[in-house]
């Protein structure tokens, strides 16, 4: 159904605007309702303005002029078409075509000013888009993957540091040691459209909790880091399935199976590199054990506490 517009003028303004601009609404199918077209001799005003015009309108579109503002009929339609838009619903659009004083009752009322009526179709088709309820605005895309990607709650995190620890810890095991080239973060979906300061704040808040150790070097945007033991137990025991007992299987491969070092560890219980040497560098930090580390990820068992035999017993 094509909407209808009544439109609410001085008949000073109507060969130079009115007439051509109810024509156009008509043209892009707004059912413009004007008196001239409407009203026949022998009608009465009270009915067809009242009733037939402003009662059946979805907008009212009130052109406002030096002409017009002082009309009383403009002012009498324009007050019932207030009243008809409070109860309603019904759209008010005011049209200003000169230097005139608003009424009161536009007041609070955004207005479509025309200074060129000879050129004027941005403003036409705003009037059009007020008419319809049609908006201009862009669709809404997806949001930012660092928004919906799927998270476990890690306590005291917020959402972008609780990513940035699971992509710096996934990393680590990946590679097999600790340590993390701060741009290697923006490899993962969820990370990749983050902005470099909000990485870099980031990280900072991470270290501030003991997640991470951050190398500052001059000239990198995003400095490399270190994910410290506590920042991967943190990690882990949200994201890795099993963790619970690994440190407790790599204690009792210790114990049990006599193992001496990381790879024999790893071996034997057929899992992740990193994550075998996270266990024994919670051991260590428990002092259960004591570790020699060589260059090459290579790590020794040199001594094994009473305390963890008795632990495990």
């Amino acid at each position: 159904m094509h909407p209808k517009a009544f439109i609410s003028h001085a008949s000073e303004d109507k060969q130079r605007f009115v007439l051509p601009f109810s024509e156009r609404l008509r043209a892009a199918g707004i059912d413009a309702w004007l008196d001239r077209w409407e009203m026949l001799p022998g009608d009465s005003l009270v009915d067809k303005i009242f009733e037939e015009g402003l009662r059946n309108a979805s907008a009212v579109v009130v052109v406002l002029s030096a002409n017009s503002v002082n009309k009383p009929w403009v002012r009498e339609e324009l007050n019932s078409a207030f009243v008809k838009r409070v109860n309603s619903g019904s759209k008010l659009i005011p049209v200003v075509l000169d230097a005139c004083d608003v009424p009161e009752a536009l007041a609070s009322t955004l207005w479509e000013r025309i200074d060129d009526l000879t050129a004027y179709d941005e403003s036409f088709h705003r009037i059009i888009a007020a008419i319809t309820g049609t908006r201009d605005k862009p669709p809404l895309g997806p949001l930012p993957a660092y928004v919906t990607s799927p998270i476990q709650e890690i306590g005291g995190l917020a959402r972008i540091d609780n990513l940035v620890l699971r992509a710096a810890s996934e990393l680590a095991m990946k590679n097999g040691h600790d340590m993390v080239n701060g741009h290697d973060l923006q490899s993962f979906e969820f990370l990749a459209t983050v902005p470099v300061q909000e990485l870099n704040d980031s990280l900072e808040i991470l270290e501030q909790a003991g997640i991470v150790t951050v190398t500052q070097l001059i000239g990198m945007d995003l400095p490399p880091f270190r994910i410290t033991t506590y920042g991967f137990q943190q990690y882990a025991k949200a994201y890795v399935d099993g963790y619970d007992d690994l440190v407790g299987k790599v204690a009792l491969a210790i114990v049990n199976q006599k193992l001496q070092d990381n790879q024999a560890i790893r071996a034997h219980l057929n899992t992740n590199q990193f994550l075998v040497d996270h266990a024994m560098d919670v051991l260590e930090s428990q002092r259960y054990i004591r570790l020699s580390r060589s260059i090459g990820g290579h790590t020794h068992i040199i001594d094994v506490s009473a305390a963890l035999k008795r632990a495990l017993a």
